[in-house]
């Protein structure tokens, strides 16, 4: 199995407190950071485009999928950690939530979902994709969140904020199918196209 593994989060999104999160959509800026990554190429090795099924993470695979003319697949289970108990929160409140979330992965903290949890999903659903053993590279989809414990896994770390992606999002880590190696952490989508 050779190939690259690519995890990319969606950029930036149109924050409703109105609508529920998982339904938010890219925002102007979201949508045109996506599209500049998908006119560069750097994706064209891409054979599989594995996609959450929020709304955020399908609109940006679908952009790069429709440049790359290949369908994507949307795995409902590769969602962000479940934070429906609470909704939307403040950007404060929600900061340190999310921390105590990574502070605490075997705790539910507000009701969320609890940190081992979401990653022990995440790292299902990717392993689930990997076992087909396709050709090609895989461009998975998704969230910081998600992406952050689905990384802390694959690099052999135990789960802590440390070593989640930048605000704004629009990142991706990678790592090589044969022995799930981590080439780098969260790299910004614009650098990694340059």
């Amino acid at each position: 199995m050779t190939g690259l593994v690519r995890y990319l989060t969606h950029p930036q999104v149109k924050i409703d407190p109105s609508v529920p999160v998982p339904s938010w959509g890219l925002s102007a800026v979201g949508r045109a950071r996506t599209e500049t990554l998908a006119e560069t190429g750097w994706l064209s090795g891409t054979m599989q485009i594995i996609s959450s099924g929020e709304r955020k993470a399908v609109e940006t695979a679908e952009i790069i999928a429709g440049r790359l003319n290949i369908a994507v697949e949307v795995r409902e289970a590769m969602h962000e950690n479940d934070r429906s108990a609470t909704g939307f929160l403040p950007p404060n409140e929600f900061e340190a939530i999310a921390d105590q979330f990574f502070a605490h992965p075997f705790v539910s903290i507000r009701g969320w979902e609890r940190a081992i949890d979401a990653q022990l999903r995440i790292v299902r659903e990717v392993e689930h994709i990997l076992a087909r053993n396709r050709a090609g590279d895989v461009l998975f989809i998704g969230h910081g969140a998600v992406g952050t414990l689905l990384f802390c896994h694959y690099a052999g770390l135990a789960i802590d904020r440390a070593y989640d992606q930048p605000a704004g999002g629009g990142y991706c880590f990678a790592f090589v199918k044969d022995g799930l190696r981590v080439l780098h952490p969260w790299r910004k989508m614009e650098d990694l196209a340059s």
